[in-house]
């Protein structure tokens, strides 16, 4: 990473050679960034940031070989340095919302002014999250959405059919256990199976764990 003063080391990555050029030239006029490599593809990103450990690596969301958000889970996965930023034509809020999730310090919509690009590389640099305005409504959408959809009630027959299969029970074994008929046991099951999206036995249990049912 760069050390001299508070200047940003940045790596810029777009496979429109206009529009890239144009990104690292406004970054470099500002005064506190240098842009320490441009890259056309996600692969070269990528080896420019393992290489150069930039502050800063500024990715198109499009960009081919590897996308930027797979460029953004190598370089969590792998513990680089460096903190990302997508800036994409895209700003439907799922594909917002995944590159946060991947671990993106910022999201920018690709027609966002040069001074909102330089003021985000600084803040995220600095270790804030950046997010463009008009896509944070969107975002809380999605947020609300997930949230909806990972809330599962379940009836206390259902609890109690998840909780035998968490045990290895078997659908006889939980019918007379409840001193129900196969039959209603079978149709638990399957009311179970809709609400956690899931169609069998293993996947149920799995999936009631990571939503913390069977906590």
């Amino acid at each position: 990473m760069t050390d001299s003063g508070n200047r940003v080391s940045v790596v810029v990555a777009d496979d429109h050679p206009v529009f890239r050029e144009g990104i690292a030239r406004g970054l470099q006029l500002s005064g506190q960034i240098d842009v320490v490599a441009e890259a056309e593809d996600g692969e070269a990103a990528l080896e420019a940031i393992r290489e150069l450990n930039p502050d800063v690596a500024l990715l198109d969301y499009r960009i081919p070989k590897l996308d930027g958000i797979a460029v953004i889970h190598a370089v969590v996965r792998d513990q680089l340095p460096t903190r990302t930023i997508l800036l994409s034509a895209t700003t439907d809020s799922a594909v917002v919302f995944r590159a946060l999730e991947e671990g993106a310090a910022g999201y920018l919509a690709k027609d966002a002014k040069r001074s909102e690009i330089v003021h985000a590389v600084m803040r995220v640099a600095a270790g804030k999250q950046v997010v463009s305005e008009e896509l944070t409504g969107g975002l809380v959408d999605e947020i609300r959405i997930r949230a909806d959809r990972d809330t599962v009630i379940l009836s206390e027959r259902e609890r109690q059919v998840l909780k035998g299969f968490a045990k290895g029970q078997s659908i006889p074994q939980l019918a007379a256990e409840l001193f129900l008929g196969a039959s209603t046991v079978k149709t638990h099951t399957q009311r179970l199976y809709e609400k956690l999206g899931v169609s069998d036995r293993a996947a149920a249990v799995a999936e009631a764990m990571r939503r913390g049912l069977l906590e």
